[in-house]
Order: C-alpha cells, then sequence, then structure tokens
C-alpha cells in the first residue's frame, strides 16, 4: 500500500526570506514547516536568500528571517521600513524583542490565507 501524498495547495503561497549571516533562519524554517505540519496545511514554502542587495531590494526585504503568506507580512500591524539591506530582524513579541516572530503570528496568517479559500 502506497503513502498518501499531500497536494501542495495554490492558493497559500509562503515565503521565507533570509540572509546567510542571520542565526535566526533556520530555527524560523523549522518553526514554520512545524506549523504547517500540525495545522496539515500542505503549502509549498518557497526558501529564498536575500543577502545580495539587489535580490532584497526586489523583494522588499526587511531583514532576517521574514515569513510571509499570500504576500503579507506575519507580524501583526507590520509597517515596511523601506530599507532593504541585508540584515538580521527584530520582532517586537509579548516576550519583548526577539530574533523570530511569534508562533500565533504564523498561525494565524496561515489560518486567515485557509479561510480565504
Amino acid at each position: 500500500m502506497m503513502a498518501e501524498r499531500a497536494v501542495v495547495d495554490p492558493e497559500i503561497h509562503v515565503e521565507l526570506l533570509w540572509f546567510a549571516d542571520c542565526p535566526n533562519h533556520e530555527e524560523a524554517r523549522r518553526l514554520l514547516r512545524e506549523v504547517l505540519d500540525e495545522r496539515g496545511i500542505a503549502a509549498a514554502v518557497e526558501d529564498i536568500d536575500a543577502t545580495h542587495l539587489a535580490v532584497a531590494e526586489q523583494l522588499r526585504f526587511p531583514g532576517s528571517p521574514t515569513i510571509r503568506v499570500n504576500g503579507r507580512d506575519v507580524a501583526p500591524g507590520f509597517v515596511d521600513p523601506g530599507d532593504y539591506a541585508p540584515r538580521c530582524r527584530i520582532y517586537w513579541t509579548a516576550a519583548g524583542p526577539r530574533g523570530l516572530p511569534e508562533r500565533a503570528w504564523i498561525e494565524a496568517s496561515l489560518d486567515a490565507a485557509a479561510d480565504q479559500r
């Protein structure tokens, strides 16, 4: 008997943007995959290295790591800084400044995208 393969949901587009010197992007990748798996969401994750300034500017990269769902940053109230130089990103969480977005923000963004299907 063959295992069933999850069909990638084309209506949920997830991006993980990072730069090479970021100490948090591997943890962000793990956290994102964990949340997707727990929610049973079969979404392809576009893993984007924004180390080069031209890429960072083209993608309006606010810092590493950045997670977007259907083009929207997972951070509530996100305001585009207008400066896209590759650098670490600080998130202002309930626990204070952190190098990763809160799990609940990722969950809420994925749930909102799933609800819009």
